[in-house]
């Protein structure tokens, strides 16, 4: 998921000539399903399961298969995955791995390759190369006074987010730190982006269609299961675990 600021990379264009396109770089908020064991039959069946409780919410749903903590040689077969996947209303576009087997796989399907690791990606410094100075963990948080309406989308880089007001359905929320929501909270809320697994989402009233921290989420099925649903909450993780209490 991304924010309302785009960075726009726009080719040269020779004179009089007008450009056919915008090269845009965006944050999207992607659906990633974590394959922890390879019974595809298991998988279908509680896929089943889930999209019988939020149809709308895995309707036509952009998903990344995340198949990087399979060890070598325990792959499933991909195909059949995707297939499950696509019968349940998700939409495969990219692949999380980085064994061979499994990049000729994600080729013939003509799927994108995401690297299992950022970190991998960047360069090393050399000895000669000066260190970087130090950055700070987190900025100043970003703060909205406004309400927030159906369709805007906000990012806190790394920052807090707080908003003094209230967030209307079909808006969104993220942040890479905490998000305090003063107001009643009805659309989706996503805090610690950027896997900070300490961060948590605070907000007055909880109404949220979803609500996530460091990529683990609850849909608006679930939380209206929680005895503080349209109370005021705070949320948060302990492991993989997603807390959600009253205040």
């Amino acid at each position: 998921m991304e924010p309302t600021d785009l960075l726009e990379q726009e080719s040269e264009q020779p004179a009089g000539k007008v450009p056919a396109f915008q090269l845009k770089g965006s944050m999207l908020t992607l659906t990633t399903l974590e394959l922890l064991e390879n019974d595809l039959s298991a998988v279908d069946e509680q896929l089943a399961e889930r999209a019988a409780q939020a149809p709308d919410f895995f309707q036509n749903a952009p998903l990344i298969l995340a198949l990087d903590k399979r060890a070598p040689g325990e792959l499933p077969d991909l195909a059949e995955l995707v297939a499950i996947c696509r019968r349940h209303g998700l939409r495969t576009l990219a692949l999380r791995c980085e064994q061979e087997d499994a990049l000729a796989a994600a080729d013939a399907l003509d799927l994108a390759v995401l690297p299992s690791s950022i970190a991998r990606d960047r360069a090393l410094p050399s000895r000669n190369t000066p260190p970087e100075p130090a950055k700070p963990e987190l900025l100043p948080p970003r703060i909205i006074t406004t309400p927030v309406r159906s369709g805007q989308q906000i990012y806190a880089k790394h920052c807090d987010l707080i908003v003094t007001a209230s967030v209307s359905a079909g808006a969104e929320l993220l942040a890479d730190g905490h998000i305090h929501v003063y107001g009643a909270m009805r659309g989706r809320a996503l805090a610690g982006i950027n896997g900070n697994s300490g961060a948590r989402i605070f907000c007055h009233q909880l109404g949220a269609e979803l609500v996530s921290i460091a990529g683990q989420y609850k849909i608006a099925e679930d939380l209206r299961r929680v005895p503080a649903w349209g109370a005021a909450v705070q949320i948060y993780l302990e492991g993989e675990q997603m807390h959600i209490a009253a205040l």
